[in-house]
């Protein structure tokens, strides 16, 4: 990744800050964009006190002029835009179908998926300026699985693998590779939140996977920059699980 130029969507905490962080150890000029301005500094303050080059940037990804101006400010920052982890989303709280409102619904569609609409196209429009460039999208086990409770959610995630199978069609012969994972259940901010509430069963979760286990974000980071790195040149398109093996059982 040496001097590679990296934008990573909800790069503030969890998976996006371990990609983030993981990133710059191995040479790379991070952008960290979060809706959460302040914690996305401070994750750009662990990246240069490690002795990493990393910005912060403010982004709403169901905004489409915030999504635009942060892939401006990365261009006007480090000169151009040579790979980028679409990973911002939120996980509502369980509720049926029927009981959603249409507000839950959009909210839900309009960060998890429009917001990775939108970053794949301001990415895709300086790549195409470039000649090139690699995506990673974060889909989750919900891309593969269903679950009760969790329609809007799974829908957003299934969609994140429609955009990325599509898009990796239209932009590969362009030399523009784009991939996606599928993490399962990771010890993140938000998965801590889940247990805390009751919305997920902790032991269930661990016990659920053959690995026996929860994952770690620095998991998902290095099957994440391995995807962007030239090591995976002859992988487009593809939903990588990261889930201990959940997905196969």
């Amino acid at each position: 990744m040496k001097d590679q130029v990296i934008f990573i969507t909800g790069g503030a905490i969890g998976m996006g800050e371990a990609v983030a962080i993981l990133a710059a150890e191995r040479g790379a000029k991070v952008v960290v964009a979060d809706v959460n301005e302040e914690a996305a500094r401070q994750t750009v303050n662990k990246i240069k006190a490690a002795g990493g080059e990393a910005s912060a940037v403010k982004c709403d990804v169901s905004s489409a002029s915030e999504v635009e101006a942060a892939i401006k400010f990365s261009v006007d920052t480090y000169g151009k835009l040579d790979a980028a982890f679409n990973n911002a989303g939120i996980q509502p709280r369980p509720k049926k179908l029927a009981d959603l409102s249409e507000e839950e619904y959009d909210r839900v569609m309009n960060i998890n998926l429009k917001g990775v609409f939108l970053c794949l196209k301001y990415e895709l429009q300086q790549m195409q300026k470039q000649g090139g460039g690699v995506i990673v999208n974060n889909s989750s086990i919900g891309g593969l699985k269903a679950g009760p409770g969790r329609a809007a959610y799974h829908a957003t995630k299934h969609g994140v693998l429609g955009l990325t199978k599509s898009a990796a069609v239209e932009y590969a012969p362009l030399g523009i590779r784009i991939n996606a994972v599928c993490p399962g259940t990771i010890e993140t901010p938000m998965v801590a939140e889940m247990f805390e509430l009751g919305d997920l069963d902790k032991q269930a979760n661990e016990q659920g996977a053959p690995i026996k286990r929860l994952g770690k974000p620095s998991e998902v980071a290095e099957v994440v920059l391995w995807l962007l790195s030239p090591a995976a040149s002859f992988i487009i398109g593809q939903p990588i699980s990261v889930d201990g093996g959940l997905s196969i059982i």
